[in-house]
């Protein structure tokens, strides 16, 4: 599937997301083992979010980023935008995303003015993305200046002892849990592939400067196989 260019994998990934839906929040605690929920934590803490903030998720899934927003900041006005409708629509159904302004957009074009956000975040969609710097400079396009892109991505692990049993993991066992969970099975051995062929943290940083972010830096969490970039304007 990672083979796919252009519109044709943009429409893969779409229709890939929309078949997963129902099944998505529950494969991402499976998956992370109950940690993505402190991975969003760490997100919303690192956007440094100002009184009365408006922020941006972009690729938000099933809201669950702007909900850790609204967590955090009761007053904040909270936007998350995505490509995938199904997946906006289970996300509707959950009561800590009541709140959230919902936007179907491709992170390619976004609907919204120039220096709209404080922050513009991002969970894991990333590496789905077409063109990721032109996505990157859509996102320093609509933020303030002095605001921060923040982006938790899951990353190709370094080369240690643990390596072989997360790619045993990854590559097996995720797909076959996927495919046991949610019936789709071809959707969790895309993640995978689309892993193996991203980015390392550094190359990542390289592509948000190049869009035009400055002070790029990153952590890496879960024994390196998951990182969080921030960028600001």
């Amino acid at each position: 599937m990672t083979h796919l260019q252009g519109n044709e994998r943009a429409r893969y990934v779409r229709d890939m997301f929309a078949r997963i839906s129902k099944r998505y929040d529950l494969m991402n605690r499976l998956m992370s083992a109950g940690r993505d929920g402190a991975w969003r934590r760490t997100v919303i803490s690192l956007a440094q979010l100002p009184p009365g903030a408006r922020i941006l998720d972009v690729a938000t899934g099933t809201g669950d980023m702007m909900a850790e927003a609204l967590r955090q900041h009761p007053d904040a006005l909270a936007v998350g935008s995505d490509f995938t409708f199904e997946m906006m629509r289970a996300g509707k159904s959950k009561p800590a995303t009541h709140r959230i302004r919902w936007c179907a957009a491709d992170a390619h074009r976004l609907p919204f003015r120039d220096d709209s956000f404080d922050a513009v975040t991002s969970g894991f969609g990333v590496r789905n993305f077409i063109d990721r710097e032109s996505a990157f400079s859509e996102q320093r396009r609509v933020l303030k200046s002095g605001g921060r892109v923040v982006c938790l991505e899951i990353s190709k692990p370094p080369r240690n002892a643990l390596r072989p049993l997360f790619l045993l993991y990854f590559n097996r066992l995720v797909p076959l849990a996927g495919g046991i969970i949610s019936g789709e099975r071809d959707a969790y051995a895309y993640l995978p592939q689309s892993v193996n062929e991203f980015l390392s943290p550094e190359e990542l940083k390289a592509v948000m400067l190049r869009a035009g972010l400055r002070d790029v830096t990153y952590r890496r969490l879960m024994f390196g196989t998951v990182a969080i970039h921030v960028g600001a304007k």
